[in-house]
């Protein structure tokens, strides 16, 4: 069963979210929370799978939620996916960095928003689809200067390639066909990669490999 946790100020969101997740075998709603600091309470308290998180909410909003509980060792199973009006919101890009396994917009189709939360359960959760794409491009566009790769010495050459893909928005299919390889072999290679280097996720993944100058603006294809 997977435990989720909704984290919106506006109870019509939540209650429109809960019913349509409640109705899964698999999916139970745990808790609600109205604002950052409820939320936190809550995941401590229910230690769910998946939080379903808006950004903008009262008190503490849902970036700094986020931040406090991915940098919280005892939450590290704990994956959060930010909701937001806009495809491209600007809290959007600090959200991943701060540990957010992606995003979807609040109009999303429910056949979308529950492949998400079992998507993100499995570790295979990044962005909407349909924007991935153009939000790595925008998140490209917007980051730091590459930082020393010195981390990815611990990949190997074919390591270092399937995480470049992942960077530019290929799905484990996608990255397959390309190399051709089975997607099992390359799910394994992004899974080692996430291990060696530490990322809860793809997410994670795709920000160290703009960070680390893996992968530069413009690489899209």
């Amino acid at each position: 069963m997977i435990r989720v946790l909704l984290a919106d100020d506006q109870l019509l969101v939540r209650a429109g979210f809960k019913a349509l997740l409640d109705a899964q075998p698999d999916i139970e709603v745990v808790g609600e929370a109205a604002d950052g600091q409820e939320a936190l309470t809550a995941v401590r308290a229910h230690r769910p799978d998946v939080v379903l998180m808006d950004i903008r909410m009262p008190l503490v909003d849902g970036l700094a939620a986020t931040r406090r509980i991915t940098d919280d060792p005892a939450l590290r199973d704990v994956r959060v996916v930010m909701l937001t009006t806009f495809e491209l919101d600007e809290y959007v890009f600090e959200a991943i960095r701060s540990g957010a396994s992606g995003f979807l917009v609040k109009d999303t189709e429910p056949d979308e928003l529950l492949r998400a939360v079992r998507a993100v359960v499995a570790g295979d959760a990044l962005l909407s689809p349909g924007v991935t794409r153009r939000l790595i491009a925008e998140f490209a566009a917007r980051s730091k200067e590459p930082a020393p790769a010195a981390a990815l010495t611990a990949l190997t050459d074919r390591e270092r390639e399937v995480m470049a893909l992942v960077g530019i928005g290929l799905s484990n299919e996608e990255i397959a066909r390309r190399l051709v390889v089975s997607p099992l072999t390359a799910k394994t290679h992004v899974s080692r990669s996430m291990v060696k280097l530490g990322a809860r996720d793809r997410a994670q993944l795709v920000v160290l490999a703009y960070e680390s100058g893996l992968v530069r603006p413009g690489w899209l294809g």
